[in-house]
């Protein structure tokens, strides 16, 4: 069974700056230290363009997980995909679309993912995943927001809603 769910975050910085940011290996790091989340291999610094692949390590559900996506789609300022090419999931596929917005950017991440095992993977979907996937996305976009404050390139931070379609 495929879950899909989005994200809408509202940031107070223009669509380029946001986009930029979430293309960065270190601000992906930052955004992620509650569970360990680093690059350890491809492009592991800097900024990740098309075609590239990052493999992240990092800790969920008290277990250590490797997986590696690729930016697939690629359109400053408005628009990226990465997609796991080998992990943990069966699929996972993540659209980030960069809108202008009254406070900025209109940041949305459409998510669509599916457990591997079969029925033991939708059991994980039911209970664990569909839940703790937005809400570790929605945490993700916070810091993102605070990370451009302090960056002066915003003033209220973030307003995120996940939303299971």
């Amino acid at each position: 069974m495929t879950v899909a769910f989005r994200v809408v975050t509202e940031l107070d910085a223009p669509p380029e700056r946001a986009f930029a940011l979430s293309l960065d290996i270190g601000a992906h790091e930052r955004s992620m230290a509650a569970t360990d989340e680093r690059a350890v291999a491809g492009t592991t610094t800097g900024t990740i363009g098309l075609g590239e692949s990052v493999t992240w390590r990092a800790r969920h559900f008290g277990i250590v997980w490797r997986m590696t996506s690729r930016i697939t789609a690629l359109e400053a300022p408005h628009r990226f995909v990465d997609e796991q090419v080998r992990g943990p999931f069966a699929r996972f596929h993540h659209v980030h679309h960069f809108e202008p917005s009254a406070r900025g950017t209109r940041m949305v991440d459409e998510i669509e993912f599916r457990a591997p095992l079969g029925p033991l993977g939708v059991l994980a979907e039911r209970i664990a995943l569909a839940r703790y996937l937005p809400r570790l996305i929605a945490e993700r976009n916070a810091s993102l927001a605070a990370e451009l404050r302090a960056d002066g390139h915003g003033g209220q931070g973030a307003a995120s809603s996940p939303s299971a379609s």
